[in-house]
């Protein structure tokens, strides 16, 4: 036994003296990564905090431009006083024109390929070139963590379904899903806003919804735990907060293919502006909350399969339904499925107006 524990200790020894070390004050920390395609090649630029005296940060950008992402890297090194490394990684943007045109499949196999790069990576598109983004001055703690900050507040609490670098992988690699990215915007030079969601057909963009659907895609693909709408009843508005959403769906036919998709929404009615809004308002509201969500969500539907997209994962559902699925076939089907979209709305407060 004590022999079996010394031999344990020595190769646990060996071991950790092959690891490569790195003393922080030693290196630069790329925080932030951004890709554009321009004249031809990939263009990236490499975001570093730098920490200064009075603890504020000063976003320093290093730009290459190259037809590999690893040469990128290489060159970048030599605009650098220090070592350039990757394990603090906390964002990556796509380009307008690198996520049309060229693709990411190239750049998001390099990452997957890093062993100092985490599956909790967030990916965006950008609006414009991603080195723009990269550039402005957000906050006072860094680029990099006011923009991974900025998408996971709005996947938390907002319109954005959960996706990272795991969850891009594990949809593109699955037969009858699109994977999607939530898209940014520079408003000004300190202001960004996520602008849309992008939807992806072999690496390349394909089709961008705007910031006034992300609600209702939302209900389609993720659990809703918090969330606002606004909504108009005889001419007043009225707010909608807490919202709690889950989905279910229900393979009803197999020739043809009909799938049904059952919304349960709960929120709390936080403002009204009308003088007072009484038990009727509140049914009526409801009934109206159901209707959008059932037009809309019937509307995004009709639009991913005229673009031959499926992030809601349609595709992916019959499949787990149905034996000796043909994917082949499911490629002619699928622009004839009929999705029945039923949404069941409850608010079960009124809030502080009562």
């Amino acid at each position: 036994m004590i022999k079996n524990v010394f031999v344990i200790l020595m190769v646990f020894t060996v071991l950790i003296g092959c690891v490569q070390k790195e003393i922080l004050d030693d290196v630069n920390l790329e925080s932030g990564s951004a890709y554009d395609y321009v004249g031809g090649k990939i263009k990236g630029t490499a975001l570093v905090p730098i920490y200064l005296p009075n603890k504020e940060v000063q976003n320093k950008t290093f730009s290459a431009s190259s037809n590999l992402s690893r040469d990128f890297l290489r060159d970048v090194q030599r605009q650098s006083s220090d070592p350039l490394v990757t394990g603090s990684l906390k964002v990556v943007l796509f380009g307008e024109s690198l996520a049309k045109e060229n693709g990411i499949l190239d750049l998001i196999d390099s990452f997957q390929r890093d062993p100092s790069i985490g599956a909790g990576l967030y990916l965006a598109t950008a609006k414009g070139e991603a080195k723009d983004i990269l550039e402005g001055q957000y906050g006072k703690r860094g680029n990099a963590i006011y923009l991974s900050n900025l998408i996971r507040h709005n996947m938390k609490n907002k319109d954005i379904p959960k996706t990272n670098l795991h969850r891009f992988l594990f949809d593109f690699n699955q037969l009858g899903k699109t994977p999607y990215l939530p898209e940014l915007r520079k408003i000004s030079k300190d202001q960004i806003e996520i602008s849309g969601i992008s939807f992806f057909r072999y690496g390349h963009v394909v089709d961008t919804i705007p910031a006034s659907k992300m609600f209702y895609f939302k209900l389609l693909v993720d659990k809703y735990s918090r969330g606002t709408l606004k909504v108009t009843h005889k001419k007043e508005r009225a707010a909608i907060e807490s919202i709690r959403s889950k989905y279910k769906m229900q393979l009803s036919t197999k020739k043809p293919f009909t799938v049904n998709v059952k919304l349960k929404v709960n929120a709390i009615l936080n403002e009204y502006s009308g003088k007072r809004v009484t038990p009727k308002d509140i049914k009526e509201i409801e009934k109206i909350l159901q209707k959008n969500i059932e037009k809309e969500c019937t509307l995004l539907t009709n639009r991913f399969q005229k673009k031959n997209i499926d992030p809601v994962g349609y595709g992916h559902f019959v499949k787990s339904k149905t034996r000796k699925f043909n994917f082949e076939k499911w490629k002619t089907d699928y622009p004839h499925l009929k999705v029945n979209i039923k949404a069941n709305v409850m608010i079960t407060e009124s809030g502080v107006i009562e």
